[in-house]
């Protein structure tokens, strides 16, 4: 029993590949998140849990949900390749990190299908730098890259505590619509008329729930909370990614059976 396994090259349309990302090499403070998605593979498919979504849909050899494996990278920017060669075959890319950087190659190739598309970001960093450390590059930095070069129509950041005066004017002059985690409410309403990507980043959750990510960052939403937003998420969803799982970080695995029920409520929406 599990997820059933595939290749990019026999996708069909409307498949879900589920691909693994394997690079943390723009990670800012700790390296790991290369290691998980083979990890959130193992904690899905693991025999204390079960293959059913909240909504009842049984992921258990469902015929659009493929692992299709870690992609072969050679560099940063070869991360597009293959999130290219899935939208070719008209199926929807998930993507399991790796770090947050990898959010900019795969919208480069996201924007070729989707010119109106939409980021719904959850995380507790706006990852809006003009660079970190002297890296244009930096997880710190994608959605900078991403709003410059005009790859989607807006974004949406969800659960940010970490403001500063340089992301605060990034935000600004992006037009970013940010809801910082002071401000959070259950009631916000997350209806899109556009696609919509979703990227998930583990450290949204307060640490208490994932404490296998780089950077603990008190005060975030709870699994329940943050599923619950997933669940009540109103939208055509074309992509998706979950990323900065640190399994270096991680207490007996906690965070990699929360990362497996993040994807599994996102893999309920696109199913």
């Amino acid at each position: 029993m599990g997820i059933r396994r595939g290749e990019l090259k026999d996708l069909n349309p409307s498949d879900i590949a589920l691909l693994g990302i394997p690079f943390d090499e723009n990670s800012s403070y700790s390296r790991g998140p290369a290691k998980a998605p083979e990890l959130i593979i193992e904690a899905i498919e693991s025999d204390s849990a079960n293959f059913y979504t909240e909504n009842l849909t049984d992921l258990n050899k469902h015929p659009r949900v493929k692992w299709c494996g870690n992609a072969a990278l050679s560099d940063y920017f070869s991360i597009e390749k293959p999130i290219q060669e899935i939208l070719d075959k008209n199926a929807i890319p998930f993507s399991l990190g790796g770090d947050h950087s990898m959010t900019y190659p795969i919208m480069k190739a996201m924007a070729t299908k989707y010119p109106n598309l939409q980021i719904i970001q959850f995380d507790a960093h706006g990852d809006l730098y003009d660079e970190l450390d002297g890296n244009v590059h930096s997880h710190a930095c994608p959605f900078a890259r991403i709003m410059e070069n005009g790859l989607v129509k807006n974004l949406t950041q969800i659960g940010i505590r970490t403001m500063t005066d340089h992301q605060k004017e990034q935000a600004d002059r992006f037009g970013v619509q940010v809801i910082e985690m002071k401000d959070w409410s259950a009631e916000i309403n997350l209806i899109f008329d556009d696609p919509v990507y979703v990227t998930f980043d583990m450290d949204v959750l307060d640490p208490a729930f994932a404490p296998g990510v780089s950077h603990h960052e008190p005060g975030g939403l709870s699994t329940r909370e943050a599923l619950g937003m997933i669940q009540k998420l109103n939208a055509n969803i074309v992509g998706c990614d979950v990323v900065e799982y640190n399994p270096t970080r991680d207490i007996n695995g906690m965070t990699a059976m929360v990362s497996a029920k993040i994807v599994k409520e996102l893999l309920a929406k696109l199913v």
